[in-house]
Formats: structure tokens, C-alpha cells, sequence
């Protein structure tokens, strides 16, 4: 097991543990009683440390490196899948993943980043942080989806777009404008969910929808805590300063309006129980379509714009010339 920082109370815990199990194994000795005290000492801790997390606690969890990704979710969701690859301009981006999938019996395009689950993988899928092939590629699932009357979902997990020079050459920042462009007009229904890191236009590239949910322990903001701690006070060790200020949890973003709902994890992360956070994500996005899918193209598409539109408070200020 991988513990963070401020879960190194449950790390000796978990060493106690299963030094008894080994005892108890070795010794040939009935500890059953010692284990079940630890076990309810692990879990009043646990109850107790993720009662109350900070933003930059959450921050952590959401780069949990046994944390479930967007090719897990799929696997534990989609009875059948079928993956679709390339932009049919310039390549196939392997941090964007895509293609259709059977969501309980009904055809959906299911599409999303993915970081990769070990060192080597995440180089191949370059940690998440997409091409403006990658961008394209979802776009063009997306326009399947709609030529075939297909529902859409996006599961988002980023730290960003790749920054590269080669990306910005090749249109980045057109790439997910495009992109908000047609998602905003899309004829079908679109359920978006962060599962993990949500950060900047990387994020936003394929997360404009009718719904638009967060796991309990994700983010989603403009910039992450690192890089606005280095740009306001010129160094790293401001994070944590950085995402109090940020407003950057799923709360945060519930309370502005941004999103539609919050899915809760289990006790300790998604990464402590991949199968059960999966039924909880899924049983989510069947809610979110079926709501949707009823509504008239039209009308699904005047109330995602209305939505959109309506995000954000601004104060009328009244000049002097105007007293």
C-alpha cells in the first residue's frame, strides 16, 4: 500500500497488523482478538483523517498513484468495448483514450484521459497531458456519437495539456476551442466526470456537458497549486497556501455552479475500493443520461448553452459620471 503524507498515522497502523498476522501464522497463535482492535483502531483513524481534508490533502489524493484511471473505469463499466483510435490528421494521442461501449445494454462513445499505471506506461500515455491530436480525436468520437444518436461521456483526469512547443505548432490552444465549440452544439447528450486531476484547458478540452460531475477527493481549476504558488511567490512551497486560494474542491465547485453534483468515494479514496467507486460512478452517469436523453435536441441544447452562460457572479459598479 502507497500511504500519503498525512495518512502515515494509518501506515504504522497497517505495520502493527499485519506484524500480528504474521505472529499469528508463524506462532500458530489465535490473535483474532488483537486484530479486530486494530482493525477498529484503523478505522476510527481513517474516519477521522478523511473527515476533515484539506484542498492540497485532496490535491494528493487525486494523483494517488494506485488510483483508478479512465481505461478502469471502462473496463468495470462497459460489458463491451471497442477502442477507436487517431485524429485522421496527424496521429493517434495516446493520453486521450476513446470509443464505444455498452454501458448496461445502451451504446455510449465513453472517452478520457489516461496517466498510465506504471513508469514506463505513463511516458507511452505522456502522464495525461494531451496533443491537440488527442483533442481532435475526441471530437471526432464525439461526432460519431452524434451521427448515430449515441450518448457521450467524458471521464477527465489531467494535469494539464501538453505545454510542448511541437503541441503549440500544431494548434493547441484551436484544438479545444474547437472543441467547446461543438460540444456546446452537440445534438446528444453529454455527462462529463472529473475522476481525478482537472486541470486547465486540458480539462475543460473535453468537459463541456449537460452534466458535469466530481469524485469527492478531485480538483479542477485554472492552474495547479504548484504553478500559482511559483508565479505569486515565486517558489513551491506556497501549495498549500495556493489551493485554500484556489477554491479548487469539489465543494468549491458545486457551491459556484460549475457542476452538477458530487459522486462520493469510498472511505479513504477511489483507490481503496476501484470496484465499488466504479459502480458509484456508473450508476451516476445512467442518472445523468437518462435525465437528458428525453429532452428534444433543441431543447438539450438551449439549456447546456443557458447553463454555461449563467456561470459566474459579476457587480454592476456605478461610475461618476453615471451619479
Amino acid at each position: 500500500m502507497v500511504f500519503l503524507e498525512f495518512e502515515k498515522p494509518l501506515e504504522s497502523l497497517y505495520e502493527q497488523l499485519e506484524k500480528i498476522k504474521q505472529v499469528g501464522k508463524e506462532g500458530d497463535v489465535d490473535v483474532s482478538e488483537m486484530t479486530r482492535e486494530l482493525e477498529n483502531k484503523i478505522k476510527n483513524k481513517r474516519k477521522e483523517i478523511y473527515s476533515n481534508l484539506t484542498g492540497w490533502q485532496k490535491v494528493q489524493l487525486s494523483r494517488h498513484p494506485e488510483r483508478p484511471y479512465t481505461l478502469y473505469y471502462i473496463e468495470q463499466m462497459c460489458r463491451k468495448f471497442v477502442e477507436l483510435h487517431g485524429d485522421r490528421y496527424y496521429a493517434d494521442d495516446k493520453a486521450i483514450v476513446g470509443g464505444l461501449g455498452s454501458l448496461d445494454g445502451q451504446t455510449v462513445v465513453i472517452l478520457g484521459h489516461q496517466k498510465g499505471v506504471n513508469t514506463k506506461m505513463r511516458q507511452y500515455r505522456n502522464f495525461g497531458m494531451a496533443n491537440p491530436e488527442g483533442y481532435r480525436k475526441a471530437l471526432r468520437l464525439m461526432k460519431l456519437a452524434e451521427r448515430f444518436g449515441y450518448p457521450v461521456v467524458c471521464l477527465i483526469d489531467t494535469p494539464g495539456a501538453f505545454p510542448g512547443l511541437e503541441a503549440e505548432e500544431r494548434g493547441q490552444a484551436e484544438a479545444i476551442a474547437r472543441n467547446l465549440f461543438e460540444m456546446a452544439q452537440l445534438k446528444v447528450p453529454v455527462v462529463c466526470a472529473v475522476i481525478g486531476e482537472g486541470a486547465s484547458g486540458g480539462a475543460i478540452g473535453i468537459g463541456l456537458g449537460d452534466r458535469v460531475y466530481m469524485l469527492e477527493n478531485t480538483w479542477y481549476s485554472v492552474i495547479s497549486p504548484e504553478s500559482c504558488s511559483s508565479i505569486l511567490w515565486r517558489s513551491w512551497d506556497y501549495k498549500e497556501q495556493a489551493a485554500e486560494a484556489l477554491k479548487l474542491t469539489a465543494d468549491h465547485m458545486h457551491e459556484f455552479g460549475i457542476i452538477d453534483g458530487i459522486i462520493k468515494e469510498p472511505l479513504g479514496g477511489a483507490h481503496s475500493a476501484p470496484e465499488e467507486m466504479a459502480k458509484l460512478l456508473k450508476r451516476q452517469i445512467k442518472k445523468a443520461i437518462a435525465e437528458v436523453q428525453d429532452m428534444t435536441p433543441e431543447d438539450r441544447i438551449d439549456a447546456r448553452i443557458n447553463k454555461y452562460s449563467q456561470i459566474g457572479v459579476y457587480e454592476r459598479v456605478a461610475t461618476e459620471d453615471a451619479k
